[in-house]
């Protein structure tokens, strides 16, 4: 049950689309629908980075409308995308920059390229060009959504994503937004390379299994200090990572240990800004806390902390640069700057479907000394002595990623030479 109303939680949606820079102060409109068929939509030219609650317009079912300003111009189209789809509750339209490149490429992206994006935005539609507020655009977007896709490029123009509640819809359209961000950073570092069929079969299933799920609600009676400490960084780190870009609402999870077999993680299918520490579960002994669904990793994360005592904290994240490398074959080496090296090491790789797996194969491979781990079509993998120091180390990782992306058109990236990692090792890890 969603308590909020329709005015709260359209600007709310807005101001974090406009802080990510997924939209400017003149584009983009979200909209919801009531069950009585009334509509609320965003006001037409008003400055997307300063709404207020009563900017929201009101369009009733009858035609008359609640507000101080004109809707948005793009109402009709939000009218006929809900007349073909009475399904659907909620709309996002706006111009982010990968999107808006596809966009003008008449391309769409491939979302089997992770089995996320696959699961949440399903195959991709396109509608033809037409005017901008005009019944045309309208007809060609509700026509593409008629045919059951849930996304949509418009021509030289945007992205129009809808769902069953305003969160769906936000969520489809970050995802699909990061997935054309990748595919676009990984086709400056060679074939970008998508989940076949039988990929994404298996790992829905894994992934299913994967979520440790405990049906019981007795709620535990003491919480150490400890753990609320740890409670309160993880979720503060969350957040952090959410809105530096290094997770999405439905992407990534974040543990720290407790004891030998006991560890706190993040919860499966919360949106990853708005988990508070009351909501990370406890995981002992490979059983959740009772009532709670631990994140789909949390069998990887329990077998590392198993196998490496000095392991304190484990990151799952999809920042853009680092998980462009994860599906392509390019390498990432970090000798380009002392900092890299020291905290990254020798990045290593591991194939598809490790993370939501029984995670041996981790556990054996990734350690303080060799802390990074590059999951194929599956973002990245980092651990460290505490969450400050995981987190760092997946800053450092995405810093590194980046660079070594944008040095291509300068020229080739030269390492530094043998002798320099030589005298870094020298100076830090003996």
């Amino acid at each position: 049950m969603n308590w909020q109303h329709p005015r709260d939680e359209i600007l709310a949606t807005m101001e974090r689309i406009y802080r990510s820079r997924m939209t400017t102060t003149s584009g983009g409109n979200l909209s919801i629908r009531e069950e009585n068929g009334d509509v609320w939509i965003t006001p037409a030219r008003v400055d997307k980075g300063s709404l207020r609650r009563d900017d929201i317009i009101l369009v009733k079912a009858d035609g008359s409308m609640d507000g101080k300003h004109r809707p948005s111009s793009e109402l009709p189209f939000h009218q006929a995308i809900y007349a073909a789809r009475p399904d659907l509750r909620a709309i996002v339209h706006a111009h982010p920059v990968a999107l808006v490149a596809f966009s003008i490429c008449r391309r769409v992206p491939d979302t089997r390229l992770l089995h996320q994006s696959w699961r949440i935005c399903g195959e991709v539609g396109f509608a033809p060009y037409a005017l901008p507020g005009s019944p045309a655009l309208g007809k060609n977007i509700a026509e593409t959504f008629a045919h059951g896709f849930d996304c949509v490029v418009l021509e030289n123009h945007g992205v129009v994503t809808a769902g069953s509640s305003l969160q769906q819809a936000f969520e489809r359209f970050e995802t699909l937004e990061f997935a054309a961000k990748t595919m676009i950073k990984g086709s400056q570092l060679g074939e970008v390379r998508c989940l076949k069929d039988l990929e994404l079969a298996a790992t829905s299933r894994q992934s299913a299994t994967s979520a440790m799920a405990s049906d019981r609600n007795s709620p535990r009676s003491q919480i150490s200090s400890h753990e609320k400490e740890l409670r309160r960084q993880i979720s503060e780190f969350v957040l952090r990572s959410e809105r530096q870009r290094l997770m999405i609402s439905t992407q990534g999870a974040l543990s720290a240990r407790l004891t030998n077999d006991a560890f706190l993680i993040t919860p499966h299918g919360v949106d990853r800004s708005r988990i508070e520490p009351e909501d990370l579960v406890r995981v002992d002994h490979g059983q959740p806390e009772p009532g709670r669904t631990a994140s789909s990793s949390a069998a990887s994360h329990r077998a590392i902390y198993l196998r490496q005592p000095e392991v304190q904290s484990i990151i799952n994240a999809y920042p853009v640069n680092a998980t462009a490398f994860s599906v392509t074959a390019a390498t990432l080496d970090s000798r380009t700057i002392p900092e890299s090296f020291i905290l990254l090491r020798d990045v290593q790789r591991s194939p598809f479907g490790a993370r939501v797996g029984d995670g041996r194969d981790l556990a054996e491979r990734i350690t303080l000394a060799q802390p990074i781990m590059l999951l194929d079509n599956d973002g990245v993998m980092v651990v460290g002595s505490s969450v400050l120091d995981a987190f760092d180390r997946l800053e450092v990782l995405e810093a590194t990623a980046e660079a070594m992306i944008d040095s291509r058109p300068l020229g080739p990236l030269v390492p530094m030479s043998d002798a320099v990692i030589e005298e870094l090792c020298q100076a830090f890890f003996k």
